[in-house]
């Protein structure tokens, strides 16, 4: 009997006689129970799991408040009072909702750390890592959508702020503004908009998230050495050690995600969301929510216009500056395959990058900190610092230090790797 034979055959007839014509059991099988990965992954490797579990929780809970929200400026925000007050379990499908936002970018980012620590984004795995930072755009964008929703004091300054920054766009800011705004001002055809646009791009998401997978599955998945599997001693099938292993790493994240929702339901969330939106009282400190703070102090970091030698013409104002920057903080992303130039994939064999990682870590925590503040004294310094760091780390730091740096001895296998650390244990 051939391989392909023996994966088509199922004990139960029910699934057999469904596999027969319409194989989806068989490519499950393929794919997730013979699928053949590195025998090393550590428990950073959940986290993909982690947020394939996160993005269903979201639909279901977002469909389920979509059913009870009023998509108009005069009675959104009352909407969304009435269905965590009256609504049978609204308030659990509210608060599951808005915290598994900021439980999502925590994964998120974790997943993006473990990338970039593990070279998970070098030869083969380019569009793999494309496909991610993708993403990660999109993931942005659904959140400040859905962010705008409640039309709360923080939702509706909060949308007139950061659509008011295409204006800095030469020549069609302007119209931009104006196409987003739905008119002269952000009003109802503005709150339509995001509505629609928050309903439907978690499934254009879904799309990406199969691209991505399917592209894994392509390529192989990168492991803790970045050393390529050369033999069936470095791979093991990925049921049932990983489903054991990533199953348990989500319950462990899961029961932190309910202790959140349950007893602190708000603590992520900052006060001026309970407010109905005013438009002629401007709160007294905007901020976004904590997952975009490292970005909102990129784009307030650059506070002169740079302008001719000797002359009051403006080539770039501070303004366009700041968007340019927003922009590029994540665009650069998509070119670290081509930025890092060191054959070693692995930081842990590459003690100075490590340092220089460890920098660009902080440096990323201190954006986030300057961006919780106001764009004064020293936060704003801390906040300038923390941009050019952030910038030089990707433009300057990966290219040379690529060329230069003295990497300590790679395995010549995984399970040459494996072996040693567990006679080291032994």
């Amino acid at each position: 009997m051939s391989d392909s034979e023996k994966i088509k055959k199922f004990d139960n007839s029910v699934i057999q006689w469904i596999d027969k014509r319409l194989p989806i059991f068989s490519l499950l099988k393929k794919e997730y129970v013979r699928f053949q990965v590195p025998r090393n992954f550590n428990y950073l490797w959940n986290f993909g799991a982690i947020l394939l579990v996160l993005l269903v929780i979201m639909i279901v809970t977002g469909i389920f408040l979509a059913m009870n929200y009023t998509p108009h400026t005069a009675l959104a925000f009352d909407s969304v009072e009435r269905m965590t007050r009256d609504v049978n379990y609204g308030w659990l499908m509210r608060a599951v909702h808005m915290n598994g936002a900021s439980f999502f970018f925590i994964a998120a980012y974790i997943h993006i750390f473990r990338c970039i620590y593990y070279g998970s984004y070098k030869n083969p795995r380019e569009i793999v890592w494309i496909l991610g930072v993708f993403l990660l755009m999109m993931l942005m964008v659904t959140s400040f959508t859905g962010y705008c929703l409640p039309w709360s004091q923080l939702s509706g300054w909060g949308t007139t702020v950061i659509t008011s920054l295409f204006s800095a766009v030469p020549l069609v800011g302007d119209s931009l503004v104006t196409w987003l705004w739905g008119g002269f001002s952000v009003d109802n055809p503005t709150l339509n908009r995001f509505f629609v646009l928050h309903f439907l791009l978690p499934f254009i998401l879904c799309a990406f998230v199969l691209l991505h997978i399917w592209a894994i599955h392509t390529t192989g998945s990168n492991n803790p050495t970045g050393v390529e599997p050369k033999s069936g001693k470095d791979t093991v099938p990925f049921h049932p050690r990983y489903t054991a292993k990533d199953s348990f790493g989500l319950l462990l994240f899961l029961i932190v995600f309910a202790a959140v929702t349950f007893f602190a339901p708000f603590a992520l969330t900052e006060p001026e969301h309970f407010r109905p939106f005013d438009p002629l009282q401007t709160p007294e400190h905007i901020v976004p929510e904590w997952y975009f703070l490292p970005f909102y102090a990129i784009l307030r970091a650059f506070t002169m216009d740079i302008c001719i030698p000797f002359t009051q013409i403006v080539l770039l104002s501070a303004k366009l500056q700041g968007v340019l920057a927003l922009l590029g903080s994540v665009v650069v992303l998509l070119f670290l395959p081509w930025l890092d130039t060191s054959p070693v994939r692995s930081a842990r064999y590459r003690p100075v990058y490590k340092w220089c990682l460890f920098l660009w870590v902080v440096s990323v925590v201190v954006l986030g900190y300057s961006g919780a503040q106001s764009a004064e004294g020293l936060p704003m310094l801390f906040g300038q610092i923390g941009t050019f760091f952030y910038f030089f780390h990707f433009l300057a730091v990966m290219p040379l230090l690529g060329k230069f740096e003295k990497t300590l001895l790679i395995p010549d296998s995984i399970s040459e790797a494996v072996d040693k650390k567990m006679g080291m244990k032994n």
